[in-house]
Order: structure tokens, then sequence, then C-alpha cells
């Protein structure tokens, strides 16, 4: 039954037409321009952060590509270093575009990383687009299926799980057991308005094509739940990760607490001295070593730890400290950094947004 289905969709004839993703702004205007200020839409060009960190893993071959690049029709050369990205080639600029997502017809469940199986047409025929809607639309330049994959594996394919040439898992959002609609119910949530600029089935709502995720403010604190206790010597802070995935998942980025206590408007005491990562309970990270030695870039690394909160769990951590006096504010901040201080060591970021802490929660209690 699964091969019969998969056979499907897979129609393997080369010359396929690449559809790019200004070709589909003109239907779907809206969805368009949600994605344009998504995290999806940036490309190896245009994300430095990721550019720096690929190019500094590898100098000679972009293995990201098959996420970061993955609709490019030099993608196997690119992986192997007898190309590089071309700012020339829509199918390199598009990042993780429109045709990419709606033509996946399989994903292919690997050990080191999974892999998505690609539906090509025949060439001179409309390329077919993949996606959850029931009784989809035919368009001049494109024919239309539900496929269930959608509900199920279409997320799997890049955002799972990522082991080096060493088994060390670099990165890692979702398990074995979990099916893509958990990611679309909170990273495309169903909003107002049609799919489509002409809406001739008059839809009224259609999923977000913004993909919600950290640099959103307030989407960023929906994901945990803190809860403070004050004793006479000691703060026990009840973090619950509500997301179905890690706390922390991307190797580059930090999750930490920052805790003052406060009397007469003065700090007279804090959960760490100078750096956020000196509090070895609420500074979460992953750290690499390759033989025994720290490095940053864990392409290559032979070992890893991570401070972490696993999906849908809690913990508490219990901070020592001055001797509480009635009237004293307990101040916490749970910040983000999408480019931790140890990333700077190795690569020079122009963009300083990267470095700059994003408030995730702020929590205030008085004794």
């Amino acid at each position: 039954m699964r091969i019969s289905f998969l056979l499907l969709f897979i129609v393997v004839i080369i010359n396929a037409k690449y559809m790019d993703n200004y070709s589909c702004e003109e239907c779907h205007e809206k969805i368009s321009e949600e994605f344009k200020n998504s995290v999806h839409a940036k490309s190896f060009f245009t994300d430095e952060l990721h550019r720096k960190i690929a190019l500094k893993a590898n100098s000679t071959k972009y293995e990201c590509a098959r996420c970061h690049m993955p609709s490019a029709n030099n993608l196997q050369d690119l992986i192997t270093g007898k190309a590089k990205p071309d700012k020339h080639n829509k199918t390199n600029t598009d990042a993780i575009g429109c045709y990419f997502c709606h033509t996946i017809a399989y994903v292919k469940k690997s050990h080191r990383f999974n892999l998505n199986t690609k539906a090509k047409q025949a060439k001179g025929y409309k390329p077919t687009l993949f996606g959850r809607l029931t009784n989809p639309d035919d368009t001049d330049k494109h024919s239309s299926v539900k496929n269930p994959i959608y509900g199920k594996m279409a997320c799997l394919g890049c955002h799972s799980h990522k082991l080096n040439e060493n088994n060390v898992t670099i990165f890692k959002a979702m398990n074995d057991n979990q099916d893509s609609l958990e990611c679309i119910k909170c990273h495309m949530p169903s909003i107002r308005g049609g799919n489509e600029k002409m809406n001739k089935k008059a839809r009224t709502h259609h999923v977000s094509h913004k993909f919600l995720g950290i640099r959103d403010k307030e989407f960023r604190a929906t994901g945990v739940d803190i809860n403070i206790t004050l004793n006479k010597n000691s703060i026990n802070v009840k973090l619950t990760n509500k997301m179905a995935h890690p706390l922390i998942i991307q190797p580059a980025r930090a999750k930490y607490l920052e805790i003052k206590i406060k009397r007469d408007n003065k700090t007279i005491w804090r959960n760490y001295k100078n750096k956020p990562s000196e509090d070895k309970q609420g500074y979460f990270a992953f750290s690499f070593k390759k033989d025994g030695k720290k490095v940053i870039i864990p392409t290559y690394a032979t070992s890893k730890t991570v401070n972490n909160l696993d999906a849908k769990t809690s913990k508490t951590l219990i901070y020592k400290t001055v001797s509480l006096e009635k009237g004293d504010i307990v101040e916490l901040y749970f910040w983000v950094r999408l480019a931790k201080d140890d990333c700077t060591k190795v690569i020079n970021l122009k963009d300083k947004s990267f470095l700059k802490p994003m408030l995730i929660k702020k929590v205030t209690k008085k004794y």
C-alpha cells in the first residue's frame, strides 16, 4: 500500500519545470508576504550567521545545502564541492522556497539525517504541488493534490535530527514518534483569510507561512512557564518546557537565566558575575569536543555535552542567595541569543543582532 502510494506521486523524469518564489506571489500575495518575513526565506546569501558557520565548517563543500538550499538544480554538486552557491541562480537564492516545500513526495528516515524525496513532473506538464487542503485548486501554473505526508512527515525531512560523521548529534528537534502536525499546530497556526487572492472556494482561513519562531517576541514567550518560590536564603526556579521539542536545539544558540535580588533599588545578589555561562544550571547550550579538546564548530566533534530541558518537562533550579529581607524584589529574566559568546571566537559577525539577547520572559516577585 505504501509503495503504491509512493509511486503514485513520484514521476522521475528530468527537465522538470521550476517555479520560483516570485511566480507564487501572483496568486498567493498574503502567503508570499508572510513567507518573505520568515526564517525559511533566509538564504545562504542573506543569513550571515548560517553562511559563516557553513564556510567555517567546510570551505570547499556546502553540505548544508540539503536543508538550506534544497531547491538547487545543482544540489549534489554543492554537497560534493564541485560547485559553489551562486547568487545568480534562482534555485540557489530561493532558500527553503515554496516549490521545494510543496513538492516533497516522501521523507526517508535515515540514521545521520533524513532525506527528502522530491516529486518531479514529466517535461511539458504543469507541476503538481502538494499540501493539506481538502479539494485544492488547480491553476494555469500548477495542479494541486492533498498529500497525507504533510500532516505526517514533511517537517521531519529537515527538522528531526542531524549527526556528524562521528555519530555525534548536533541537532535534534523531533523524536521518531512525532509527526508534522505538532510542528504545524504551533509554527503555522490557522489565521484569517483565504490561501489565494481570488479565493474561488471562499476559504475563511489559511495556515500562516510566517513559520513563527524564536525571533517573534510574542511567540517565544509562549514556550516556557516560569514560577519562582522565595525562601529566606534561597530562590527556587521551576522551568516548564511547554514545547514539543527540547528547550535548546541549535548548537549556535544559548538560552539563559539572569536573576537579581534588589534592595532599595540596588542589586545585592546575582546568579552570575560576568558571563551567563558561569551559572551552570541556568545556562542552556551545547558544548562540543574533538578528542577531548573544546571545539566551537561541531562538524568534526567526537563528543558533546548539553544542559537542556526535554519537551514537555519541568525542572526546578535551586539558588543559594543572600539572606532575604522583607521588601526585597527578585527579578528573573530568561534570555536567548542566536549566537552565543563562543561563536564570536571563530566567526566575525557584522550583524550584531545575532549577539543581542532577546527576552523570552520576565518574572518579578516581592519577598
